[in-house]
């Protein structure tokens, strides 16, 4: 629970407070001291009569009622104070700062447990343990530096991890990022990542409130909750970014199926993340960046100008951004050529717009002023300005100050000249602005936010899929493990999913009958085998009776079969369709290029499900083959619209069958027309 005595304390104890600032019980004094909080300062430490000019106390029983205490004294001490604090001085809230807890032994997790009781029995509020506690505009209570500029408008930044904080916010306040509130939840005993959202959602006032919220995560514990929370915020026009860490795993794991394979926890965080609307870092600088992005005015197409007077970094960021899927349009034509007559001899205006290092600020000035008021084709401006030596930067500065003021279309400032020019980009920093010193970081930032889908709708929509028949199914399969071709076929239509006319059977006859009446040529396959490529159980073109009996002996004979399945022969682009069940998240469904590319290539996106069209379509579209979808180079392009409908069919029939643990459809077969599930293997645990 998150509370009024937490969040805006009348008076706060600080129980160890020293003199020691290199010490957190120092250090904490001395930040809520600068950081001028306006209520009753206590602290408690036995061996000292005042700290910091503050009288002292030297036991919690000598404490007036005080409602928030900071507790940096050894673990072992802590459930001794907090009870006496919570029944005796009327405390509400706690930020255990103290380390020796869960996170080290079965010992320290039994104190952390005991902590958690009494704080549930009295209604107290637990941030922690093993912290480096909360700052906002009430209190600082850190024991950490630096110290963030505080703004209503601020980022929000909530962390699973102390140390990490502390390094996210070195990267930020060099950017000029300025913050609203820092929470750095430790072990997150009460209150963790989902809870802060939760309570920014359900108190959120989108005149007052930061519309831009920054998480490190290290431990999703509850995904249904967060994504719950950071949708709803989304959709009241907040942005959410977040570093999700510990997403690799160590070496490759065995697995029967494709999407085993490829399916990993990372792929349930991803899904998570796309369908919440949350955009993905994977650096602190990457996140640092998309929170500066946040703080300027959205962007309304994907057109850059750029404007620079070095030649260099102007190609690396075209480069970048062209790679992230933005743009720099070619700048021609007359007002192209009037604008050139107003810079120096030598400069380029076909963009990036170099203004050579001998521009000077009013050159500057002009060059912005075309990209906003007389380039159509041009969205946004990225202005590359260090220190060329020859001109003075504060006058520089100041003309991007003012034209970032001004202008409709968002500027983004790159100063790179960090150590040459370290007071000018100060003095910037100081009038609000953030700075991006780095090209190619920030287009990478810039690629992830265009990239990110909006929030997906909460509700769920059945999308006629037979649920009774799919229950009875289910329910009369007696053994775990992957089903027979029969029971998968009777699975998939009770999606409506389209199958290729097939038969498996143990009889030659049988398949010779079913294949002269659906005619020549088909395909023969072994049925047992898990992988049947690898066997030689998988024969195309077959185009006789003849061959066919031949092939069927043969694939009998292969060790683990137990029949052989025959289909109809089709011909189309290879797509594949998987899902896996995560525990705690549910299904992650992906998509990609069928046949053997799924595992060579791993082209693949995930979502969760159940999906939507548009997370469908958004899928399908972030694909690196995706113009093998859409045709290419003559080529006829698939039927998205079934491709995108037989993955939001597949997600929902999933959604009411938790049983399946693993399936894939590989290959579907597509063409402009149809798409036709071809191969499909599902394993149940029931």
């Amino acid at each position: 629970m998150i509370n009024r005595e937490l969040l805006a304390p009348k008076s706060i104890a600080v129980i160890g407070g020293s003199n020691n600032v290199h010490k957190p019980g120092g250090a904490i004094v001395r930040n809520l001291l600068q950081g001028g909080f306006e209520g009753i300062l206590r602290i408690v430490n036995p061996k000292e009569d005042e700290v910091q000019g503050i009288k002292v106390f030297h036991d919690v029983k000598e404490l007036p009622p005080t409602e928030l205490a900071v507790l940096v004294i050894p673990a072992k001490l802590c459930p001794a104070a907090v009870e006496v604090l919570a029944s005796e001085k009327q405390t509400r809230a706690f930020i255990i700062i103290s380390a020796g807890f869960g996170e080290e032994t079965q010992a320290g997790a039994i104190l952390e447990q005991r902590i958690l009781d009494i704080c549930q029995q009295y209604g107290c509020a637990l941030i922690g343990p093993n912290c480096i506690g909360l700052l906002n505009r009430n209190h600082h209570s850190v024991f950490t530096q630096p110290i963030p500029k505080l703004n209503p408008q601020g980022v929000d930044f909530v962390s699973g991890s102390g140390a990490t904080a502390v390094f996210i916010l070195e990267s930020a306040v060099i950017k000029g990022l300025q913050f609203n509130s820092v929470w750095s939840i430790g072990n997150g005993k009460q209150i963790g990542i989902e809870d802060v959202l939760q309570y920014m959602d359900e108190h959120f006032n989108p005149d007052t409130d930061s519309k831009v919220k920054l998480l490190y995560i290290e431990n999703v514990a509850n995904p249904d909750k967060l994504l719950f929370h950071a949708g709803s915020l989304i959709r009241k026009g907040c942005r959410i970014a977040a570093i999700k860490a510990g997403s690799s795993e160590s070496g490759s794991r065995a697995a029967s199926s494709h999407t085993g394979a490829i399916a990993s926890s990372d792929s349930a965080v991803e899904a998570l993340f796309r369908k919440a609307g949350i955009v993905r870092c994977h650096s602190r600088e990457e996140l640092t960046t998309v929170g500066c992005i946040f703080t300027l005015p959205p962007l309304t197409g994907k057109r850059f100008a750029i404007v620079t007077h070095a030649g260099g970094p102007g190609v690396m960021l075209t480069d970048a951004l062209s790679k992230g899927g933005l743009e720099v349009p070619k700048l021609e034509g007359k007002i192209a050529e009037e604008l050139k007559t107003k810079l120096l001899p030598g400069s380029s205006v076909a963009n990036p717009i170099d203004i050579l290092a001998t521009g000077t600020p009013e050159i500057l000035g002009t060059a912005i002023d075309y990209c906003e008021e007389h380039f159509d084709n041009i969205d946004a401006i990225a202005v590359i300005y260090g220190t060329p030596g020859l001109t003075t930067l504060y006058e520089a500065y100041e003309v991007l100050h003012q034209k970032i003021q001004t202008c409709k279309k968002p500027i983004f400032p790159i100063l790179p000249s960090l150590h040459t020019a370290g007071p000018e980009v100060a003095e910037f920093l100081a009038k609000g602005h953030v700075n991006f010193s780095d090209e190619v970081t920030l287009a990478t930032a810039l690629s992830q936010i265009m990239q990110t889908p909006p929030p997906a709708p909460p509700e769920v929509q059945l999308y006629g899929i037979d649920i009774p028949r799919l229950n009875k199914t289910i329910q009369s399969i007696k053994d775990n493990g992957y089903l027979p071709p029969d029971i998968v076929r009777e699975i998939l239509s009770c999606a409506g999913i389209p199958m290729v006319p097939e038969m498996a059977s143990s009889s030659k006859d049988e398949l010779i009958a079913f294949s002269n009446k659906i005619g020549y040529p088909v395909v023969a396959k072994v049925v047992g085998p898990v992988h049947k490529s690898d066997v030689g159980g998988v024969t195309l073109n077959i185009r006789t009776p003849e061959h066919l009996s031949l092939e069927f002996e043969r694939m009998m004979r292969i060790e683990g079969a137990t029949a052989v399945m025959v289909q109809k022969m089709l011909s189309g682009t290879e797509l594949f369709i998987g899902a896996k069940y995560e525990q705690r998240f549910g299904h992650v469904v992906l998509c990609g290029l069928g046949g053997i590319f799924v595992e060579v290539l791993k082209d693949v996106q995930s979502g969760l499900a159940p999906l939507s069209y548009g997370e469908a379509f958004s899928m399908i579209h972030s694909l690196k083959g995706y113009r093998i979808i859409k045709g290419t180079r003559g080529q006829q392009g698939i039927n998205e619209q079934k491709y995108a409908e037989i993955i939001v069919r597949l997600s929902t029939l999933l959604r009411f069958a938790t049983e399946i643990k693993e399936m894939d459809i590989n290959p579907l077969l597509a063409d402009a027309n149809d798409v036709v599930a071809v191969d499909a293997r599902i394993l149940i645990e029931k």
